[in-house]
């Protein structure tokens, strides 16, 4: 005897023989993918979005959709979390003092401590870092669950400048500091250059120098070094913008006051 198949409360939407069919959406106002709208409204992340739709906790207009990319007008559709109506969260825009050896992700694979949990105990909602540092790089990360703002942020034509304070073994020349600023290939043919670079202080075998760059890409400042011959001790990032690390203890974090939002909202780039 065939058992009789028990409809969805919505199946994947738009999806006829096979071929996918757009949603017909209501119009006025712009239509984005439904993870996309939760992870815009600072709910959380943009795959843990898609799992809890794909998990039938979400609905719109009173249907559950399990389609991540299920096209919606958030102005005029209701969408609803866990029975719950979708409302913008508070924006929170936030400074951390990342400490050494942990790594800039929510879940490790490797099971590695990361830098949430600097942030156990502390009644903050999902954040996303805007920006890295390596594991064993340290100092000012920046934190939001505004998606567009560290969009902005970390996009090089109008992200701010970043300030690093780096230790190196050995004493760079004048010569080799003008190569920074110039720009060096490595080994995969990668151009890697420093917006600005000065000796800070030195001793007889080791120098701490203050490297700023205009973007920041996967260990940027290591791999420039490198080329040139100088081994990092130490890389400490101490400012992003007008937003300075200052005196905050390492581990500990701080929400951004209002005129470093205000700062932030404009190019930095040069």
């Amino acid at each position: 005897m065939a058992s009789r198949r028990t409809p969805s409360t919505h199946a994947r939407p738009g999806h006829q023989g096979g071929r996918r069919v757009s949603a017909p959406a209501p119009a006025g106002g712009a239509r984005h993918g439904l993870a996309r709208v939760l992870s815009k409204a600072g709910l959380c992340s943009r795959s843990e979005a898609a799992r809890r739709v794909q998990e039938g906790r979400v609905s719109v207009d009173g249907r559950v959709v399990r389609d991540p990319e299920f096209p919606v007008v958030p102005s005029r559709q209701q969408v609803r979390v866990d029975g719950m109506p979708l409302a913008p969260a508070r924006r929170w825009y936030v400074a951390l003092n990342k400490p050494r050896g942990l790594v800039t992700t929510v879940r490790d694979e490797q099971g590695r401590d990361t830098v949430y949990r600097c942030f156990d105990g502390g009644g903050l909602p999902w954040l996303a870092p805007a920006g890295r540092l390596d594991k064993a790089s340290e100092g000012l990360l920046l934190f939001s669950n505004d998606p567009e703002w560290a969009a902005r942020l970390t996009d090089p034509a109008t992200g701010p400048l970043k300030t690093y304070r780096v230790q190196v073994d050995g004493l760079p020349d004048a010569a080799q500091l003008a190569r920074m600023r110039e720009g060096v290939d490595d080994a995969a043919g990668e151009h890697l250059a420093a917006h600005a670079v000065q000796v800070l202080r030195h001793g007889q075998r080791t120098a701490w120098l203050e490297v700023v760059l205009a973007e920041g890409r996967n260990r940027h400042i290591r791999r420039l070094l490198q080329v040139l011959g100088f081994e990092v001790l130490r890389l400490v990032r101490v400012a992003i913008g007008p937003v300075q690390l200052g005196t905050l203890e390492k581990g500990q974090w701080r929400e951004l006051e209002a005129e470093e939002l205000q700062a932030l909202q404009c190019p930095f780039s040069e």
